[in-house]
């Protein structure tokens, strides 16, 4: 990790190292199966994964930016945005990524990018407009620091293989319900042609399954990265600017506006969850808030109350 002031997690790059760790260990049977079952080349399967992952990397922040609306701004268009950030730059002693504003009435903000270098932090309008200087500051600390820990960077490529293994559940599921890879061409007669599409069927529900299976697993193991960074990104961005109270309120108020938008606006952005501040999720119990990408407001809040009286304790 880059130095920067953010202190450093051990926790979270603990969880980080062990979470790439089983994915690839993960991914390595994926592709073992496939090159099995579907009697694949090496070179062809690997060729179109590390495709996939060059492109997904290299490409990632603009990949997210233009998903979300985001377009980058100069000082002159956000001369208040700009100031802000130059403020944590320079409190963290790390570079200053690209700045963006998307047009969105949902209030949150996302940081993207693999590396300090290329990153960009991309507020929207909704939270321009309800959260004070101060308070946008400590949600800006909080983006910075997934900058810093290189989080960012480390989810991008641990969403790869479960974004692989969708697209061929998808896939293997679609050719099921339209007539399998040419099933209807195999054996000799009427008996010898159902034995084939009985194979064929066979095949496709198996491949289904266990893309299903990989996806299933690649979720849990980031759905639980990604909880435990939102709560390394408070805490390292309450301690950066010293006043956890300050993000305590942002938090509060992000999830209660956030609770205001329709349902409607929120569903279309469930998808990039994974980035948002706070997760764009109607409040209360719910499917949506049990796979959720983040803590709950509750645990958030309480390690930033904790952490308050551990600072106030310390001034004492």
């Amino acid at each position: 990790m880059a130095k920067s002031r953010y202190p450093a997690d051990r926790g979270l790059s603990a969880r980080m190292l062990m979470t790439v760790f089983f994915l690839g260990l993960l991914y390595a049977v994926f592709i073992t199966v496939l090159l099995e079952i579907l009697h694949m080349g090496l070179a062809p399967v690997l060729g179109i994964a590390l495709v996939i992952l060059f492109v997904q990397y290299f490409f990632s922040d603009r990949i997210a930016l233009f998903s979300m609306g985001g377009r980058l701004v100069e000082r002159e268009q956000a001369p208040q945005l700009h100031a802000v950030i130059d403020r944590l730059v320079a409190l963290a002693d790390m570079p200053k990524p690209k700045v963006a504003i998307a047009q969105s009435d949902i209030p949150n903000a996302f940081a993207t990018g693999r590396n300090q270098n290329s990153a960009v932090i991309c507020v929207t309008t909704g939270i321009l407009r309800r959260l004070d200087e101060p308070e946008l500051e400590a949600v800006l600390a909080h983006e910075l620091s997934h900058v810093a820990h290189h989080d960012v960077a480390v989810m991008t490529i641990a969403s790869f293989l479960g974004i692989l293994a969708g697209l061929m559940t998808r896939m293997f599921a679609y050719a099921g319900l339209f007539g399998g890879f040419g099933g209807g061409n195999y054996g000799r007669g009427r008996g010898g042609n159902n034995n084939a599409q009985a194979q064929v069927a066979m095949f496709e529900l198996a491949m289904v399954l266990i893309s299903a299976i990989v996806y299933a697993i690649s979720f849990l193991l980031i759905r639980a990265l990604s909880r435990y960074r939102e709560l390394a990104a408070d805490r390292s961005g309450a301690m950066l600017i010293g006043q956890p109270a300050l993000l305590m309120s942002a938090l509060q108020k992000v999830s209660g506006e956030i609770g205001r938008i329709p349902t409607r606006d929120l569903r279309a952005a469930q998808h990039f969850n994974a980035f948002y501040f706070a997760p764009a999720i109607a409040p209360g119990a719910s499917l949506s808030s049990l796979f959720s990408t983040h803590p709950s407001l509750q645990k958030r809040l309480e390690q930033l109350a904790r952490l308050d009286a551990e600072m106030r304790r310390g001034l004492a």
